[in-house]
């Protein structure tokens, strides 16, 4: 049985119908991912889960004893707030009804008062509220007496969230949960999804996070409601499939109502007393095309490059900076070159921003050496969005004091740009207070990519676009003649944009990979499993391999060796060179056992690509996530698999001298 149902909601705000007779049902211990165009009515329809906001027409049917609990988006926190006083308001209700009833205990109360209290504190298990809460501290990694004014936003969250399941919610409601997260954090939420005794419902642009977290996607378009079983990656397949479908279908309709048209227009034969059914036909079918909402538009993202920086944007050598005790980058050398694309990584508060500015001649080093480029325009796109004035109209913000706009080498009508970026007429004159967080974004981006700017520094870009949005975004940033730095946490944006990564290790120590997210932790993983090879292999006598120092671990959990850095992340255009680690292995004489491995290592290799071939072209073919999803997603997963053992498989085979 369902935990809450909707069925035939309608809710509107002025003219836009953001749920037109949508039905909806939320089952027990599955994770939903709502996802849709910003100012579809994501938040919205949170809202209406959560009874805080009311339908038009409708119902809504609730289980029994049901309990729902909000994530916010941006978490709100009485002043002076400690974060034990924070949690302990997830179990407010328990508290108070133990307070009351403690007290009248004392008093002498009517004892049918007293026993239907003890059994609802019970019910609430809430005898132990400060255990749990204790435990829910512990559990986050969250100091209790902390005041949660002083904590960075990351922090903010997790105190939010914490505060949600101290009171065990059966469901959890949670917006954009990943944003001003760090990876390290994202993981964390990830693993605490995964095991959630409860149902969630999760609305995010994060692809990622999705792909590893849900169990089905319900897409909010155009005020219906449509599921999808399975994660975001088998969501796009069938997606892809039904938007065939749906213009084969409309294209059908389209042409027979022009047949009809041709028809009624022929006048006297339509009048004939034996052709009024075709004609109130035709004026059926005129009004299905009316109401048809057809899939809104995609953004019409055009970034202006400007004119063409130096070659060189910046060269950095042995470059230093410290606040105080901490160090935020020691002996830092790298050359940016133009055209590259920059993603800095790494935990809130590590210094990125003061990486970013050392980069771009904003800041002086306290030692070593910076040389910035020639003819740079830099446009800035902040993640707080302090740029916005909440008064402005959209057209005001966008074009002060003029109809028009200079886009590039284009005269453009504010009212056409707006529409560019699916800001109708009418909403032009609207104030920006009035935006959601995702359209406030898109108006951002709107007035940034009319600048002329042959460098770009996105600062969390990707919070609260839509996925369409984001998409777009990506496909102009790689085709961008520019060089671009993002700081984001975004695994498959950075993936699918970067061409290197500078990530923070600890101890001001910064390093430069090539790739994206998944490239650098491959490669991370990869020296991992070669240290702890190199560690067996000196434990049980074995000839040597190569010497590695001693690994750090970085802030992500992940060994950080220098050795083992510089035997797989040498950029170009140095010239490449073979790894230490190679070619101290190749020079060594095979024991027999490691001898009968490389000799058995061509054939797994061939295995395993063989499998990874076989699941690839079933994936491909797309009809399995439609009749069989719990499937696909295992094979989903098993390609990541292959991926990894492939990778370790050949990185050994090398090591072995093959």
């Amino acid at each position: 049985m369902a935990l809450l149902t909707l069925q035939n909601a309608h809710l509107a705000f002025g003219l836009a119908p953001l749920l037109n007779g949508a039905d909806f049902a939320i089952e027990t211990r599955e994770r939903i991912g709502l996802i849709g165009r910003n100012g579809a009515g994501k938040s919205s329809l949170l809202k209406v889960l959560a009874r805080t906001q009311v339908l038009d027409d409708g119902a809504m049917a609730l289980q029994g004893g049901v309990r729902i609990t909000t994530v916010p988006q941006e978490p709100i926190f009485a002043l002076n707030t400690t974060v034990f006083e924070a949690v302990s308001n997830g179990v407010s209700r328990a508290r108070e009804l133990r307070d009351e009833y403690e007290k009248l205990a004392v008093e002498g109360g009517d004892e049918h008062t007293l026993s239907n209290m003890q059994h609802e504190i019970d019910e609430l298990d809430g005898w132990a509220w400060e255990s749990k809460v204790a435990t829910t501290l512990s559990q986050l990694s969250l100091n209790a007496d902390t005041l949660v004014s002083t904590l960075s936003g990351g922090l903010k969250k997790r105190v939010s969230i914490a505060q949600a399941l101290v009171g065990a919610p059966d469901v959890l409601l949670l917006d954009e949960p990943t944003n001003h997260l760090d990876l390290a954090a994202i993981a964390w939420l990830e693993t605490m999804l995964q095991s959630f005794k409860g149902s969630a419902v999760i609305i995010s642009h994060d692809r990622t996070f999705l792909d590893n977290v849900v169990t089905r996607i319900v897409e909010l378009d155009r005020g219906k409601l449509t599921g999808f079983p399975g994660n975001y990656s088998a969501y796009e397949t069938q997606k892809a499939a039904q938007l065939e479908f749906e213009a084969t279908v409309n294209a059908k309709f389209d042409k027979f109502l022009a047949q009809e048209e041709v028809w009624i227009r022929k006048g006297v034969e339509a009048r004939r007393t034996r052709n009024e059914g075709r004609v109130r036909r035709l004026e059926a079918l005129r009004d299905t095309r009316e109401k048809r909402r057809d899939s809104l538009g995609r953004v019409k993202l055009e970034i202006t490059s400007g004119a063409q920086s130096g070659k060189i944007i910046a060269e950095l050598t042995d470059v230093s900076k410290s606040f105080g005790k901490n160090v935020i980058v020691k002996d830092f050398t790298s050359t940016i070159l133009r055209g590259d694309k920059i993603g800095l990584v790494g935990p809130n508060g590590i210094g990125k921003t003061t990486l970013l500015k050392l980069i771009l001649g904003e800041l002086q080093p306290d030692s070593g050496k910076i040389r910035t480029g020639a003819k740079m325009q830099v446009a800035y796109f902040d993640q707080l969005r302090d740029g916005l004035n909440e008064e402005a109209t959209l057209a005001e913000f966008i074009a002060p004091g003029s109809d028009w706009i200079e886009v590039g080498d284009r005269r453009v009508h504010v009212m056409t740009y707006l529409q560019d970026f699916l800001f109708s007429p009418a909403r032009a004159n609207a104030q920006v207070k009035m935006l959601s967080g995702g359209e406030r974004n898109r108006l951002l981006l709107a007035r940034h990519f009319a600048k002329e700017a042959n460098v770009l520094v996105l600062d969390e870009p990707t919070n609260d676009l839509d996925i369409d949005t984001l998409e777009l975004l990506e496909e102009k940033l790689a085709n961008y003649e520019g060089t671009v730095f993002i700081v984001s946490h975004d695994r498959r944006f950075l993936d699918n944009v970067v061409t290197s990564c500078l990530v923070a290790e600890g101890n001001g120590l910064w390093r430069e990979y090539e790739g994206g997210i998944t490239d650098w932790q491959a490669q991370s993983k990869l020296m991992a499993s070669l240290a702890e090879q190199q560690n067996a292999a000196q434990n049980t006598g074995s000839p040597a391999e190569p010497s590695v120092k001693s690994t750090s671990t970085s802030p992500f959990g992940l060994a950080s060796s220098q050795a083992l850095i510089d035997a797989t992340t040498a950029k170009a255009p140095k010239p490449d060179k073979p790894a230490a680690v190679v070619a101290s292995a190749a020079k060594a004489k095979l024991n027999y056992k490691d001898q009968r491995e490389l000799d058995g290592l061509p054939a797994k290799i061939e295995a395993l690509e063989k499998e990874q071939t076989e699941i690839n072209a079933l994936l491909g073919e797309g009809s399995i996530f439609q009749t069989d999803p719990k499937r696909a997603t295992t094979l989903a997963k098993r390609v990541s698999e292959l991926d990894e053992l492939v990778t370790t498989a050949m990185a050994r085979w090398e090591v072995l001298g093959g």
